[in-house]
């Protein structure tokens, strides 16, 4: 097995593909048409989100048996392309749900109780008690949309907390476990109180969470989003957080990511929504590193490693 390696990892991956006798390319700085002209001498890729491989990059891995994502989701490869041509996938959402459980957990506590503002406030010499009165976890009910790892992970988390309830909804029957009562889309609406979104990025989800949605909740809401940035309409989100519907939102992922995250600041041309969420006092925001721990990235190459090795050896 010739493996190329597109990403840097932890270094146990090319140690233990070294182990098992693959030989290791890897190559961090080329564009993807310069990988393009050579891809056809691999048999495995390890990728976690720096370009997509689509279905024309793929074309020309005439000899590819596997991808390796490290990484929860696939939304970056053509998975139809993959799976026709017999190309084995193998994401790792079991290498990071803790760390995007613990984090999420982590948000919604610092939210609730000021946290971010009350350190700034003391740090530049001002003693607010009362304008920084928190709420707390206890009784509430919680809402979990999407309930595979990550959702389950944060749904573990809770336990201890005394909230009232725990509910998920899933497109999936049957996810359901002693941690989150599994209900429909009308009973999750009539009755969440805190949302966190553990949904992939797919089709179905970009977009999901816009002011139709929002108004279908019958208490106000506080958001929770550690999933993908395109699941939330933002412009929605701040009509949600204006009107009250919308308590506060801790949010991991934007719409505006990465490059264009950057272009923003560095073009001075930030769109009116996000102005609005960068001068919140009821938004907490993260740069997409709810699965990025130190244990995480062992985890996330091991689980790599040992599907691959599972399926390959």
């Amino acid at each position: 097995m010739k493996v190329l390696h597109l990403d840097s990892n932890h270094p146990l991956i090319i140690e233990q593909f070294s182990e098992l006798g693959f030989e290791n390319d890897e190559d961090y700085t080329s564009s993807k048409q310069e990988i393009e002209q050579r891809i056809a001498a691999y048999d495995g890729l390890i990728i976690r989100s720096r370009f997509a491989l689509d279905a024309e990059f793929l074309q020309k891995a005439t000899n590819l048996k596997f991808i390796g994502r490290l990484g929860a989701g696939l939304e970056n490869i053509d998975t139809d392309y993959a799976k026709a041509n017999d190309i084995f996938l193998a994401a790792a959402p079991e290498g990071n749900r803790n760390a995007v459980g613990e984090h999420a957990l982590g948000m919604l506590l610092s939210l609730f109780n000021n946290l971010n503002k009350a350190d700034r406030e003391v740090r530049s010499g001002t003693w607010d008690r009362e304008g920084n009165r928190g709420v707390e976890l206890e009784g509430k009910t919680v809402g979990i949309i999407g309930y595979g790892n990550m959702g389950k992970a944060f749904a573990k988390k809770l336990q201890g907390f005394d909230v009232d309830e725990v509910i998920c909804y899933d497109i999936e029957g049957g996810v359901e476990d002693d941690n989150a009562r599994q209900v429909g889309i009308m009973e999750f609406h009539q009755h969440t109180e805190v949302l966190s979104l553990h949904v992939p990025q797919t089709p179905a989800t970009i977009g999901m969470v816009d002011t139709a949605f929002i108004e279908k909740f019958h208490n106000p809401i506080w958001l929770l989003n550690t999933a993908r940035g395109k699941c939330v309409v933002t412009e929605d989100l701040v009509a949600g957080l204006k009107s009250g519907k919308v308590l506060g939102a801790c949010l991991d992922v934007l719409e505006y990511e990465k490059t264009s995250f950057e272009h923003m600041f560095s073009d001075g041309k930030l769109p009116e929504a996000f102005e609005y969420l960068i001068k919140s006092e009821n938004v907490l925001l993260s740069p997409h590193v709810a699965g990025w721990t130190v244990e995480s990235k062992i985890k996330l190459a091991q689980t790599v490693v040992d599907k691959i090795k599972k399926e390959f050896c």
